[in-house]
């Protein structure tokens, strides 16, 4: 026996060992995709001018306090959401310097009039940073929708953005649909808000809202009778606390009742801040508000330390657990609104499945036979070796997860013709080497020197180009893209290094004077 084959056949034998253990069971490593076995398609549009209005409003509150910490009188601080501008109104002039100078701190805002003899400052956001905003909204939200997809359990999901402001969202095999869009669509924008302890929300509703001041409400819905009533809370529109700051977010149950509610847990900024707030309001009552949404508004009893609130509502356990999920991963920087909804139905990927597997089966087998009958025991080899190829391919999708799509499919048939095609540049190379009298070895040896350089340039630069698929292609292209990159390298491997093994024990066994090819 060659001495090369001492180490050679163990290590064929442990590439087929390792892909057959990593691919078993196969059924449960490698899920289908949307095409396969169905699922949901969504695409989002995010209301990115909504994202704009939350961080003018931010930046109007910073300046206020800004100019408060150093004692200058204002008259106003506020926002005109729709022309993108930030009004300051002080009361003597005699601090316009002090004021220009603060806001120099802000360079993405920019002056653009004095007004009221030099008492009303207005400036607006700079064009480059209302694109910017509106960018990073959109980017923001394709990473939370992505955070909260991973938590709630989607296996290989898609998401993208398209266009401007748009988000692909594709979720195969999704069972409880509204449940899944609840989720990607909450903005789970998490307020905490003092209340007016003066008036009463009903008294400003038969009067004047206090400037400063919002109604929102609470809702409560009867479970036996589905009744919803919505009780209407006064609050201070300036938000004491925000979501930003939780680090932790988990479902528990009350001991006396065993009702589901949210615990979290904020960072050490929010924990302070939040430890400031109760400090110095407690016998008040502070609000939670989500999404605009009152859930409850506790009286503070003492001064919390640690850092942890709790969320309590009529929840279910799915929506305690959905709304745990939407915290953890954060709020969307901007409500979204769901511009397709499509349900691909099961039955369609059941006959995308059976089209798939039957292509896939007639032309293995018809690549088997045509090779076998013209190559004959040569055509067997190289037979064997596209099986071995096939055992790596679907091993290393099974390791890595992968979801299999119709694309990818393909991607599994191309590799077979490309298996086979270096398979018979060898052989041909081989068969020249005999016409032209050398022997059998020589005939091997030359077959496989000569075809070698044009199999790796012929698989290199498919392999690129599956690379730059993978890259820049959606999920579908990229399906395919990585079935073909891991058939290139697997083929390489089989093709070359295991069939020209098997040639070599061949010879080993018994001297060869004439090769069936």
């Amino acid at each position: 026996m060659y001495s090369h084959l001492r180490w050679k056949i163990p290590l064929i034998l442990a590439v087929l060992l390792g892909a057959v253990l990593m691919a078993y069971p196969l059924e449960e490593k490698v899920s289908l995709g949307l095409d396969l076995q169905g699922g949901m398609h969504l695409v989002l549009e995010v209301q990115t001018e909504k994202a704009v209005d939350y961080a003018l409003e931010q930046r109007a509150d910073d300046i206020k306090h800004a100019l408060e910490d150093e004692d200058i009188e204002v008259d106003r601080v506020s926002e005109d959401l729709q022309n993108r501008l930030i009004r300051i109104i002080l009361v003597d002039t005699i601090d316009v310097p002090a004021t220009n100078s603060i806001l120099k701190n802000y360079p993405t805002l920019e002056q653009i009039e004095v007004r009221r003899d030099g008492l009303e400052l207005v400036y607006r956001v700079r064009p480059d940073e209302l694109k910017h905003l509106q960018d990073n909204a959109v980017q923001q939200a394709l990473e939370t929708i992505r955070n909260r997809v991973d938590q709630f359990g989607v296996a290989e999901p898609s998401i993208q953005i398209q266009g401007e402001r748009r988000i692909l969202v594709q979720l195969p095999g999704i069972k409880d649909a509204k449940r899944a869009i609840d989720l990607i669509g909450k903005t789970a924008r998490l307020e905490f808000k003092l209340l007016n302890e003066v008036i009463s929300a009903e008294d400003a509703l038969r009067g004047t809202i206090p400037k400063g001041q919002e109604i929102l409400y609470q809702r409560t819905e009867n479970k036996a009778t589905g009744e919803v009533t919505r009780q209407p809370f006064l609050l201070k529109k300036r938000t004491v606390l925000s979501g930003d700051t939780i680090i932790g977010a988990d479902v528990r149950f009350d001991s006396q009742y065993n009702e589901p509610y949210v615990a979290i847990t904020f960072n050490s900024v929010g924990a302070r801040i939040f430890q400031q707030i109760t400090r110095e309001n407690i016998k008040k009552r502070l609000a939670i508000v989500l999404d605009d949404n009152v859930y409850s508004a506790p009286v503070i009893q003492d001064e919390i330390i640690g850092g942890r609130a709790q969320i309590t509502g009529s929840f279910s356990t799915e929506e305690a657990r959905d709304l745990a999920i939407a915290l953890r991963a954060g709020a969307l920087p901007a409500p979204v609104t769901i511009l397709e909804n499509r349900t691909v139905g099961p039955s369609l990927g059941r006959d995308s499945i059976e089209a798939g597997i039957k292509s896939m089966i007639i032309g293995f087998v018809l690549v088997l036979v045509f090779i076998i009958i013209y190559y004959r025991l040569s055509g067997i080899i190289a037979v064997s070796a596209l099986f071995l190829n096939l055992v790596i391919l679907m091993g290393v999708l099974a390791y890595f997860e992968a979801s299999l799509t119709l694309p990818g499919i393909a991607g599994i048939i191309l590799t077979i013709g490309m298996a086979i095609d270096a398979n018979v540049l060898v052989f041909e190379r081989i068969r020249e080497e005999i016409k032209v009298g050398k022997t059998v070895r020589a005939a091997i040896d030359a077959g496989f020197a000569k075809a070698f350089r044009t199999i790796v340039d012929a698989n290199v630069t498919t392999f690129i180009a599956a690379i730059v698929l993978f890259q820049f292609g959606t999920g579908p292209i990229k399906g395919f893209a990585i079935t073909l990159c891991i058939g290139i390298a697997a083929s390489m491997f089989t093709a070359v290094f295991v069939s020209r093994t098997v040639f070599d024990i061949a010879m080993s066994w018994k001297k060869l004077n004439r090769l069936s090819i």
